[in-house]
Protein backbone atom coordinates (compact mmCIF):
# COMPACT_ATOMS: atom_id res chain seq x y z
CA UNK A 1 0.00 0.00 0.00
CA UNK A 2 1.89 3.45 -1.36
CA UNK A 3 2.25 5.65 2.18
CA UNK A 4 3.47 8.81 -0.45
CA UNK A 5 0.55 10.74 -1.85
CA UNK A 6 2.20 13.36 -5.32
CA UNK A 7 2.89 16.44 -4.68
CA UNK A 8 0.15 18.78 -6.80
CA UNK A 9 -1.84 21.40 -6.32
CA UNK A 10 -4.50 20.54 -7.92
CA UNK A 11 -4.57 17.05 -7.01
CA UNK A 12 -4.16 18.07 -3.41
CA UNK A 13 -7.25 20.99 -3.64
CA UNK A 14 -9.76 17.58 -5.16
CA UNK A 15 -8.58 14.79 -2.76
CA UNK A 16 -8.47 17.06 0.29
CA UNK A 17 -12.02 18.77 -0.88
CA UNK A 18 -13.41 15.53 -1.24
CA UNK A 19 -12.77 13.95 1.53
CA UNK A 20 -13.86 17.05 3.74
CA UNK A 21 -17.12 17.22 1.80
CA UNK A 22 -18.40 20.81 3.10
CA UNK A 23 -22.39 20.20 2.16
CA UNK A 24 -22.41 17.14 4.27
CA UNK A 25 -21.31 19.43 6.97
CA UNK A 26 -24.55 21.65 6.74
CA UNK A 27 -27.00 19.69 8.30
CA UNK A 28 -24.39 19.08 11.92
CA UNK A 29 -24.33 22.67 11.31
CA UNK A 30 -28.12 23.01 11.57
CA UNK A 31 -28.08 20.82 14.42
CA UNK A 32 -25.96 22.19 16.66
CA UNK A 33 -26.89 25.47 16.47
CA UNK A 34 -30.68 24.91 16.55
CA UNK A 35 -32.73 27.60 18.19
CA UNK A 36 -29.93 30.42 17.00
CA UNK A 37 -30.38 33.46 14.38
CA UNK A 38 -28.84 33.24 10.99
CA UNK A 39 -26.21 35.41 12.04
CA UNK A 40 -25.44 33.32 15.53
CA UNK A 41 -25.01 29.96 12.99
CA UNK A 42 -23.11 31.48 10.71
CA UNK A 43 -20.54 32.25 13.71
CA UNK A 44 -20.75 28.88 14.91
CA UNK A 45 -19.60 27.94 11.23
CA UNK A 46 -16.73 30.35 11.14
CA UNK A 47 -15.15 28.95 14.90
CA UNK A 48 -15.79 25.58 13.46
CA UNK A 49 -13.16 26.55 10.58
CA UNK A 50 -11.32 28.43 12.96
CA UNK A 51 -10.88 25.30 14.88
CA UNK A 52 -10.60 23.02 12.23
CA UNK A 53 -7.63 24.06 10.75
CA UNK A 54 -5.56 24.57 14.45
CA UNK A 55 -6.57 21.02 14.27
CA UNK A 56 -5.32 20.17 10.96
CA UNK A 57 -1.98 22.75 10.95
CA UNK A 58 -1.40 20.74 14.26
CA UNK A 59 -1.16 17.67 12.43
CA UNK A 60 0.93 18.98 9.20
CA UNK A 61 3.73 20.43 12.13
CA UNK A 62 4.12 18.18 14.86
CA UNK A 63 0.93 15.61 14.49
CA UNK A 64 2.90 12.71 12.95
CA UNK A 65 6.41 13.09 15.50
CA UNK A 66 3.32 13.05 18.31
CA UNK A 67 1.64 9.59 17.19
CA UNK A 68 5.56 8.24 16.35
CA UNK A 69 6.55 8.92 20.02
CA UNK A 70 3.06 7.49 21.34
CA UNK A 71 3.85 4.25 18.74
CA UNK A 72 0.13 5.04 17.86
CA UNK A 73 -0.39 3.68 14.33
CA UNK A 74 -2.39 5.67 12.41
CA UNK A 75 -5.11 3.16 11.58
CA UNK A 76 -5.42 3.09 15.27
CA UNK A 77 -5.83 6.55 15.36
CA UNK A 78 -8.26 6.54 12.46
CA UNK A 79 -10.42 3.97 14.30
CA UNK A 80 -10.83 5.78 17.31
CA UNK A 81 -11.82 8.87 15.15
CA UNK A 82 -14.56 6.45 13.54
CA UNK A 83 -15.66 5.40 16.91
CA UNK A 84 -16.47 9.12 17.58
CA UNK A 85 -18.38 9.51 14.75
CA UNK A 86 -19.95 7.03 14.89
CA UNK A 87 -21.58 7.45 18.10
CA UNK A 88 -22.61 10.88 17.34
CA UNK A 89 -24.41 9.70 14.15
CA UNK A 90 -26.27 7.29 15.65
CA UNK A 91 -27.42 9.62 18.30
CA UNK A 92 -28.31 12.07 15.56
CA UNK A 93 -30.40 9.25 13.84
CA UNK A 94 -32.10 8.37 16.76
CA UNK A 95 -32.73 11.92 17.99
CA UNK A 96 -32.90 14.09 15.19
CA UNK A 97 -30.64 16.91 16.39
CA UNK A 98 -27.90 17.54 18.85
CA UNK A 99 -27.81 17.79 22.34
CA UNK A 100 -25.56 20.97 23.69
CA UNK A 101 -22.47 20.36 25.47
CA UNK A 102 -22.57 18.03 29.18
CA UNK A 103 -20.52 20.65 30.54
CA UNK A 104 -21.79 23.83 29.83
CA UNK A 105 -25.85 23.02 29.81
CA UNK A 106 -28.14 24.98 27.94
CA UNK A 107 -25.65 27.85 28.16
CA UNK A 108 -23.25 26.55 25.68
CA UNK A 109 -21.41 29.34 23.79
CA UNK A 110 -20.99 29.72 20.11
CA UNK A 111 -17.65 28.61 20.11
CA UNK A 112 -18.31 25.10 22.39
CA UNK A 113 -21.30 24.34 20.32
CA UNK A 114 -18.45 24.43 17.48
CA UNK A 115 -16.13 22.31 19.20
CA UNK A 116 -17.98 18.33 18.89
CA UNK A 117 -19.09 17.30 16.94
CA UNK A 118 -18.59 20.01 13.86
CA UNK A 119 -15.09 20.95 14.02
CA UNK A 120 -14.22 17.42 14.93
CA UNK A 121 -14.54 14.75 13.90
CA UNK A 122 -16.65 16.05 11.31
CA UNK A 123 -14.50 18.70 9.43
CA UNK A 124 -11.00 17.50 11.12
CA UNK A 125 -11.80 14.58 11.29
CA UNK A 126 -9.63 11.38 10.63
CA UNK A 127 -10.01 11.41 7.26
CA UNK A 128 -8.87 14.76 6.42
CA UNK A 129 -5.87 14.71 8.98
CA UNK A 130 -4.62 11.39 7.61
CA UNK A 131 -4.86 13.02 4.12
CA UNK A 132 -2.56 16.19 5.35
CA UNK A 133 -0.16 13.82 7.24
CA UNK A 134 0.63 12.14 4.01
CA UNK A 135 0.58 14.87 2.28
CA UNK A 136 3.11 17.13 4.04
CA UNK A 137 4.94 13.77 5.21
CA UNK A 138 8.35 14.84 6.74
CA UNK A 139 10.41 12.13 4.89
CA UNK A 140 9.65 13.51 1.52
CA UNK A 141 8.12 17.01 1.71
CA UNK A 142 9.94 20.44 2.01
CA UNK A 143 9.54 22.53 3.91
CA UNK A 144 8.12 24.59 1.07
CA UNK A 145 5.50 21.93 -0.19
CA UNK A 146 4.31 21.70 3.49
CA UNK A 147 3.42 25.12 3.29
CA UNK A 148 1.58 24.84 -0.04
CA UNK A 149 -0.46 22.37 1.87
CA UNK A 150 -1.32 24.29 3.99
CA UNK A 151 -2.37 26.72 2.18
CA UNK A 152 -4.57 24.35 0.13
CA UNK A 153 -6.05 23.53 3.24
CA UNK A 154 -7.15 27.08 3.69
CA UNK A 155 -8.53 27.22 0.39
CA UNK A 156 -10.58 24.12 1.08
CA UNK A 157 -11.97 25.35 4.33
CA UNK A 158 -12.81 28.78 2.72
CA UNK A 159 -15.40 26.54 0.71
CA UNK A 160 -17.24 25.87 3.89
CA UNK A 161 -17.89 29.73 4.08
CA UNK A 162 -20.63 30.41 1.73
CA UNK A 163 -22.49 27.27 2.53
CA UNK A 164 -22.47 28.12 6.03
CA UNK A 165 -23.61 31.67 5.32
CA UNK A 166 -26.49 30.25 3.86
CA UNK A 167 -27.04 27.87 6.69
CA UNK A 168 -29.50 30.19 8.91
CA UNK A 169 -31.72 30.73 6.31
CA UNK A 170 -32.56 27.68 5.51
CA UNK A 171 -32.84 26.97 8.89
CA UNK A 172 -35.38 29.46 8.92
CA UNK A 173 -37.02 28.07 5.50
CA UNK A 174 -36.85 24.46 6.68
CA UNK A 175 -37.88 24.91 10.35
CA UNK A 176 -38.03 22.57 13.58
CA UNK A 177 -39.51 19.86 11.80
CA UNK A 178 -37.58 19.88 8.37
CA UNK A 179 -34.21 20.20 10.54
CA UNK A 180 -35.56 16.83 12.27
CA UNK A 181 -35.93 15.00 9.39
CA UNK A 182 -32.91 15.85 7.44
CA UNK A 183 -30.78 15.50 10.84
CA UNK A 184 -31.85 11.64 10.99
CA UNK A 185 -31.60 10.90 7.59
CA UNK A 186 -27.89 12.87 7.35
CA UNK A 187 -27.13 10.47 10.64
CA UNK A 188 -27.42 7.24 9.50
CA UNK A 189 -25.31 8.82 6.06
CA UNK A 190 -22.39 9.79 8.66
CA UNK A 191 -23.16 6.15 10.49
CA UNK A 192 -22.50 4.74 7.04
CA UNK A 193 -19.08 6.66 6.47
CA UNK A 194 -18.10 5.51 10.35
CA UNK A 195 -18.82 2.32 9.61
CA UNK A 196 -16.63 1.60 6.22
CA UNK A 197 -13.87 4.07 8.20
CA UNK A 198 -13.91 1.64 10.94
CA UNK A 199 -13.39 -1.42 8.42
CA UNK A 200 -11.17 0.13 6.57
CA UNK A 201 -9.11 1.17 9.83
CA UNK A 202 -9.44 -2.85 10.78
CA UNK A 203 -8.23 -3.99 7.41
CA UNK A 204 -4.84 -1.64 7.76
CA UNK A 205 -4.27 -2.70 11.75
CA UNK A 206 -4.46 -6.93 10.36
CA UNK A 207 -2.47 -5.84 7.38
CA UNK A 208 -5.84 -7.18 5.50
CA UNK A 209 -6.18 -4.01 2.78
CA UNK A 210 -5.31 -5.20 -0.87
Amino acid sequence: MPTEMPHDFVYEFVTLLAILNPVSAVPILLAVAAGLSPRETFKVGCYALLISFLILLFFVTGGQLLLAELRIPMPAFQLAGAVLLLLFALRMTLEGAVSRPRAAGRRATLFERAIFPLAFPKIAGTGAILTVVLLTDNKTRTIAEQVSTVGVVVLCLLCFVPLFALAGSLSRLLGRSGIEIIGRVFGLVLASIAVNSMIIAIKLSFDLAR
